[in-house]
């Protein structure tokens, strides 16, 4: 399909993978491939926070021994040491406090092989004060009014606050950077600050060439970047570009992808937020937080703002308020995107980018010119889309020469790009694991197996679970081989999966968009195949066929209440859509005789369909049989043997020959 994207060169896909060069060098979008950061982040841990704290008792430490060292003072006895040496004339100072004497004395003195000047003793209280006074002062030693050593200021706030500062002073640094920083108002002001994340336009690898599958959601956006890169083009006519775009679009199917791309093609700054980081249990703080956003915003721009999950904030207001002022938290949020998305000049080059998977339940405010006044819808992606996003996601992926991207992107109808990553790295998972140096086409067969019909389970059946499980989907099988307008069977297992005792893998030809009563009937009976099945081989019912009753109940009322293929009901709505609950518009509440009368159409359609089922497994009892046997013995069979265990004609198999 082609791009109506700006003149440029275009980055080509990378060659395949070959002897040379096993691994591709382009990564994928996901960031499968790409070199790691240069500078990684490094998370805060307990044990740096403890290495830090005994680094700074140590420099506390340092400090003190430089500006404040210890005195070294030996211990004598009062005699004959110290007497002896005040009579011989060798004291030169001493302090006392209460019985202890501390002093100096004149020439180094050696005591239990310790020599030192500065000494302490003990006078002991049987001593003569008054003699001990006479001599000193006979002796001229000199007796002072406070220890000899006492701590100066700067040292006593060493010893005393030097210790509390440091912890402080960690505390404070560990809170600035929790906060990012300081600045106006504190932790206040930081708790109403925008926590979106900022990606600058020059660091941002995401483009156009890795977004595929959704070409016209694509082209949407061509000239939002044009206006980026070009605004004075559009200034000479007047024109004014979309204050904001909504991309709405099933889960998965790669907005938030396509948002990237749109900045990255730009190169302008990217602020990526989700709705949910405005809402706070205090009514207020979403509001600052968005004002901040808008603020980052204008301050860099040209520049783009994402915001994600919008109906977050952005559902209809109305109603009571929620507990604990969330309710008011959140209009008030909307309310101050409404009125920055309002303030902003035309010139000004800033766009809000919105996501949504329910674009329904948005606020009609939000919606209307000069807001959100471009909306682009995400769809998921045809067969030919699928090809392109495997060949994005298998950029650094070393495929194996029997790997057809094509054939495998037919198999998987209705997946998005969110599921066919996740499929790509399912394989390489289970290809790494079996000790493949490329990923070979068993690897995504059972990668794709193991998402849609789930994880094998070791579990160990009875023979007559496994005979009942082998007849119930078996009814399945020949129910879709015999049924016009049922979608042909690519496998059947009796191997537990998931929640499952065994399944039936039914997937149409090409991509369904449109459905005719005849196909919703033949669903209802492909359906109900296993139940039927198991009323004419065992004569009773069990409880495997739950999700069975739960899809022909789904299908069966959808055909009466939405889709006007009951005459009785006529060609009217008396049910809400998926996306829809009672309280929405479009869905009004069906009458109590309506409702009756819903319900039992919906029962007529289901017995019709369940008498047809009965009476065609009747007829072919003998097929029934044979497929069932060849289950028992072999477990799993793929389309093209199940077609002929079966009996039945069939088509090449297409899930294994991917």
């Amino acid at each position: 399909m082609a791009s109506s994207r700006p003149p440029g060169p275009r980055t080509p896909l990378p060659p395949p993978a070959d002897k040379d060069n096993p691994v591709r060098v382009s990564p994928a979008p996901d960031g499968r491939g790409a070199p790691p950061d240069k500078r990684p982040m490094i998370p805060f841990s307990p044990r740096r926070f403890l290495v830090i704290l005994a680094f700074l008792f140590l420099a506390n430490w340092l400090l003190v021994q430089v500006f404040a060292p210890a005195t070294e003072r030996i211990r004598v006895p009062y005699t004959p040491t110290f007497l002896t040496q005040l009579r011989a004339e060798n004291v030169k100072e001493i302090s006392a406090e209460g019985d202890t004497v501390q002093g100096e004395f004149k020439r180094d003195v050696t005591y239990e092989k310790e020599t030192a000047k500065d000494f302490e003793t003990e006078v002991p209280t049987f001593a003569d004060d008054a003699a001990l006074s006479q001599l000193l002062e006979n002796e001229g030693v000199t007796v002072n009014a406070k220890p000899p050593g006492d701590r100066s200021l700067l040292e006593t706030l060493l010893f005393s606050f030097g210790p509390t500062i440091l912890l402080v002073a960690l505390f404070v640094f560990l809170m600035r950077r929790a906060t990012g920083g300081g600045g106006a108002g504190g932790m206040l002001g930081q708790f109403g600050r925008s926590k979106a994340q900022r990606v600058e336009g020059s660091t941002q690898t995401i483009n156009f060439d890795d977004v595929a599958g959704i070409e016209d959601a694509e082209n949407e956006l061509v000239e939002v970047v044009d206006f980026l890169r070009n605004p004075d083009k559009y200034a000479r006519l007047g024109a004014r570009i979309p204050r904001g775009v909504l991309l709405s679009g099933a889960p998965g199917t790669g907005k938030t992808l396509l948002a990237r791309a749109v900045a990255g093609e730009a190169g302008v700054p990217f602020f990526s937020a989700s709705a949910s980081e405005f809402i706070e249990a205090i009514v207020g703080v979403g509001a600052s937080r968005v004002r901040d956003l808008f603020e980052q915003a204008k301050a860099s721009a040209p520049a783009i703002v994402f915001i994600d999950e919008l109906d977050a904030v952005g559902r209809a207001r109305g109603g009571g308020g929620g507990f604990g002022g969330g309710h008011d938290e959140r209009e008030q949020t909307l309310n101050q995107i409404l009125t920055e998305m309002d303030g902003f000049d035309p010139a000004a080059g800033v766009i809000v980018l919105g996501a949504t998977n329910r674009p329904d339940v948005l606020d009609t405010a939000l919606l209307r010119p000069g807001r959100f006044d471009r909306r682009v819808a995400v769809q998921p992606p045809d067969s030919a889309g699928r090809t392109q996003i495997l060949e994005v996601h298998t950029r650094s992926v070393p495929l194996a020469a029997d790997v057809d991207l094509e054939r495998l992107a037919q198999t998987t109808p209705g997946m998005v790009g969110a599921d066919l990553a996740n499929l790509v790295n399912e394989a390489a998972l289970l290809g790494a694991r079996r000790g493949h140096d490329r990923v070979e086409r068993a690897d995504f067969t059972d990668a794709l197996e193991k998402i849609v019909l789930g994880a094998e389970r070791k579990i160990v059946l009875s023979e007559a679970d496994r005979r009942l499980t082998a007849y119930h989907e078996s009814g399945h099988a020949i129910v879709g081989m015999l049924t016009a307008g049922a979608d042909p069977v690519r496998k059947v297992s009796i191997i537990p999966r998931g929640q499952a005792l065994g399944v039936t893998l039914s997937t149409p030809e090409d991509d369904r968009f449109n459905y005719t009563e005849d196909e919703l009937r033949a669903m209802i009976r492909v359906a109900a195949g296993g139940r039927m099945a198991e009323e004419i081989v065992f004569g009773t019912v069990t409880t495997g066929a739950e999700s069975d009753i739960q899809q022909v109940t789904r299908i069966a009322r959808g055909m009466v209440a939405r889709w006007g293929m009951s005459d009785k009901v006529g060609f009217v709505v008396v049910a809400p859509s998926d996306n829809q609950g009672i309280l929405l518009p479009g869905s009004e509440p069906a009458s109590e005789a309506t409702q009756e009368m819903v319900d039992a159409e919906v029962r007529r359609i289901v017995d019709e369909e369940k008498e047809a089922t009965r009476a065609l497994l009747s007829e072919h009892r003998d097929k029934l049989d044979s497929l069932a046997q060849a289950l028992l013995e072999s477990e799993t069979l793929d389309e093209a043997d199940a077609y002929a265990a079966a009996g039945v004609q069939g088509r090449p198999a297409t899930l294994v020959g991917v």
